[in-house]
């Protein structure tokens, strides 16, 4: 939910104003309405995920030939970027090594998994947003996954891409799972980079572990399970409402995780292998702290 949202303008003890100091918010959000992309910039946003699914190495510039020999749709470079953003994708390339960076005000953390060989359940976990387009608008969908079985621990969505939704997404995975990570690797985008995600985890002692910006492989299980939820699922249902979402995309993560049999484990499922391979003892800080 948008902390605006609680804001309660007749409430019997506390001013607007003094909701809003204790919120965070500014008043100005209050009035806020967001405004929707018309039908064509939907249709446009849903032809680029489909293309970043296909090819995450198109920039904006051949972006732009692409939608207009193969789609019919003519956007300048300034409005596919603009779109980009709004998805919060970008194009993958090798960028040249820089010994500094500009600080954007969030620490940016090590990537630990180079060369380490995740050999158990609970290990590592890793989690990642992605877009989803909707016929009156658009989602975004947060999973937390173990790095070792692919097994999809938690998973939220929302209207906004914020700390909250991650934050979501992470109590359901501890919920349900009873356990921590040794390790939790994400990107380097600002919802996990934020003080509140990387504050959370390092309070339940679990380790920061971050991809080099624009290195999709660093976490590629999760985003080959964005691939198959969406072409399997997501575009052809093409889910009108959040609760809709939900309430799709809830059968079709069980079925990943207890039914479809995958190669790399061995014809086993997610749900058998994490099973197997947890240890005895689940590593960071006790389970009340995580509540």
């Amino acid at each position: 939910m948008n902390r605006a949202e609680l804001v309660e303008k007749n409430h019997p003890q506390l001013s607007v104003r003094e909701q809003c100091e204790l919120l965070g918010v500014s008043r100005s959000s209050l009035h806020y309405r967001r405004v929707e992309e018309p039908a064509e910039g939907r249709r446009l946003l849903r032809v680029l995920d489909e293309i970043y699914l296909k090819d995450p190495c198109i920039g904006s510039r051949r972006l732009g030939e692409l939608l207009e020999r193969d789609y019919g749709i003519k956007a300048n470079r300034k409005r596919i970027q603009r779109l980009r953003r709004k998805m919060g994708i970008e194009t993958i390339w090798c960028r040249p090594r820089r010994t500094s960076l500009a600080d954007s005000g969030h620490r940016k953390y090590p990537y630990l998994l180079r060369d380490r060989l995740v050999e158990f359940a609970d290990e590592v976990w890793c989690s990642d947003i992605t877009y989803i387009p909707m016929p009156q608008g658009h989602a975004y969908l947060c999973a937390v996954m173990d790095w070792h079985s692919r097994k999809v621990l938690g998973w939220a969505v929302s209207n906004t891409m914020d700390s909250a939704l991650t934050a979501k997404a992470l109590a359901a995975a501890v919920a349900q799972c009873g356990g921590l990570p040794q390790i939790f690797n994400t990107d380097q985008g600002s919802q996990f980079t934020s003080p509140e995600w990387t504050g959370r985890l390092e309070g339940l002692g679990i380790a920061v572990s971050m991809d080099g910006k624009g290195r999709w492989m660093d976490n590629v299980f999760i985003e080959r399970l964005w691939r198959s939820l969406k072409y399997e699922d997501i575009y052809l249902k093409d889910y009108a409402t959040l609760g809709e979402l939900e309430q799709g995309v809830g059968p079709w993560f069980e079925r990943y995780n207890t039914w479809r049999p995958h190669q790399n484990l061995g014809n086993k499922t997610p749900a058998e292998v994490y099973e197997r391979k947890r240890k005895p003892t689940t590593p960071g800080t006790g389970m009340k702290d995580a509540a």
